[in-house]
């Protein structure tokens, strides 16, 4: 007996959006089932579309209150806080419509439903009291973040990143637990909206995936901004009294505590897949709750794909999660098992100013990759347009095999490092050395000129060269 659908989807983000297009060039009968977020998932509502645009608002305005130049008095900046939260919604929902609403309506062989679905059956599910079968599933259901089990907590509140994208009050004390990317960027992002900002984080520095350089760096300037950063800090309760709210933490056997108005929560997110019948369909989980998948995307029950947040492989970002769509979906309405990501060749980033930005491996990374390493590290006051725009804020570390030469890890802490990392992707995707970078001829003066510099640290001490060499 055919099965109603060649591809069921699950969820409604840029995972799912990617395997429903790649389904309709394949003239798959598809449906889509999406429960949660809005169309276009986290990223577009939640994630990398509202908070870029905050960031942006917050960096602006720190700019124009602290001008690198000498030259410029810039009058008061005034924000109106509640206005750029209205922008974001009016952002957000131009770019839901034009980039999925739009899109799907043009995916003729694609069949979109709102529900929550769940396995009945190894290809049946059930969604709005009606069962749906098809002969591949496809699972994009993105993760959901949640409070650390700290006594108290509930008693104080709590924000996720959902609801502080949304309130339109903003906090004179805020305090955000946790180190990464989600953290750091709201840490800035309030404090550059002039918020008083603490950043808890129980590890010994900040965003452990990247290089201890770039840790440092990021730190200095979060702590000459006014944010106050507690490393290697636990949070052992929260306590509200008399209208205070208050984090009791521990430190190096030290207990103190921090007077807040908002907590934010940053410390990770939950695979969505409690409820989905996983069982049932003979997909299994991990200890997290996380798919888990082989290189191909591919369950442990054959005929089932994951992607994105909600698998256990690396690198969860929109751009991995997009792919691994198109991929997954080819592997799977092809029957053989080709496509995949080195995710050694995907940059992430995290948008503060500047930006930290990582491609390749980390040296810690090299000896269990049997790779016999040296590197190089070099700070932006080395960088002529740095010096010319006055903000030397920056360091890049490189990471290059010793024997041939070859560039394996580019990992750093600059301004627009969001776009210098991609031409550092380029230089890992096509196998360069260190010597194929410093024989390149770039553009003079600029920032990316930064990774050539880098470069030509492994054969000479760039204090004895010229700007043109």
């Amino acid at each position: 007996m055919p099965y109603e659908f060649d591809l069921i989807i699950l969820g409604g983000g840029a995972g799912a959006f990617a395997a429903a297009i790649k389904a309709n060039e394949y003239q798959a009968k598809t449906l889509i089932i999406n429960a949660g977020l809005p169309l276009g998932g986290t990223c577009v509502n939640v994630g990398c579309v509202p908070t870029k645009h905050l960031l942006a608002v917050g960096h602006l305005k720190h700019d124009a209150e602290q001008p690198h130049f000498t030259a410029l008095t810039i009058p008061r900046v005034d924000l109106n806080f509640a206005r750029a939260i209205e922008e974001e919604y009016e952002i957000v929902a131009a770019l839901r419509e034009q980039k999925y609403t739009n899109v799907l309506a043009n995916l003729e062989h694609v069949t979109y439903l709102e529900a929550r679905a769940r396995f009945v059956s190894a290809h049946t599910v059930k969604a709005n009291g009606r069962q749906y079968s098809a002969d591949r599933f496809l699972l994009a259901v993105g993760s959901t973040a949640g409070p650390p089990a700290i006594p108290g907590i509930e008693q104080v509140g709590y924000l996720t990143h959902i609801e502080a994208l949304r309130n339109k009050t903003l906090p004179r004390r805020m305090l955000i637990i946790g180190a990464g990317p989600l953290s750091l960027e709201f840490a800035q992002m309030f404090r550059h909206f002039g918020s008083e900002v603490t950043l808890v984080a129980r590890g010994e520095r900040l965003y452990r995936r990247t290089e201890p350089e770039i840790s440092a760096a990021v730190e200095s300037v979060f702590r000459e901004e006014g944010i106050v950063v507690h490393t290697q800090t636990r949070v052992q309760r929260f306590n509200a009294a008399r209208g205070e709210k208050r984090a009791i933490v521990e430190r190096e056997g030290v207990v103190e505590e921090i007077a807040f108005d908002e907590l934010l929560i940053g410390t990770g997110k939950t695979a969505n897949t409690a409820g989905l019948g996983l069982d049932v369909a003979g997909a299994q989980v991990n200890e997290r709750g996380a798919i888990r998948v082989n290189q191909w995307y591919q369950t442990t029950a054959p005929h089932v794909y994951a992607v994105g947040d909600a698998i256990d492989l690396p690198k969860r970002l929109e751009t991995t999660a997009g792919k691994e769509g198109s991929f997954a979906t080819t592997n799977a309405l092809t029957g053989m098992n080709r496509h995949k990501i080195n995710y050694d060749l995907v940059p992430s980033v995290v948008f503060t100013n500047p930006a930290i930005a990582d491609v390749g491996i980390l040296d810690e990374e090299t000896d269990a990759r049997g790779i016999e390493c040296e590197c190089r590290v070099v700070e932006f006051d080395m960088v002529p347009k740095a010096l010319a725009i006055k903000d030397t804020r920056g360091v890049i570390k490189m990471i290059a095999e010793r024997k041939s030469g070859r560039i394996v890890g580019i990992h750093l802490f600059a301004p627009r490092g969001e776009d210098l990392i991609n031409e550092a992707m380029y230089i890992l995707r096509a196998h360069m050395t260190i010597d194929d970078v410093i024989d390149s001829l770039t553009v003079f003066p600029t920032l990316s000129e930064s990774i050539k510099l880098a470069a030509l640290s492994f054969r000479a001490d760039l204090e004895k060269l010229s700007c043109c060499i």
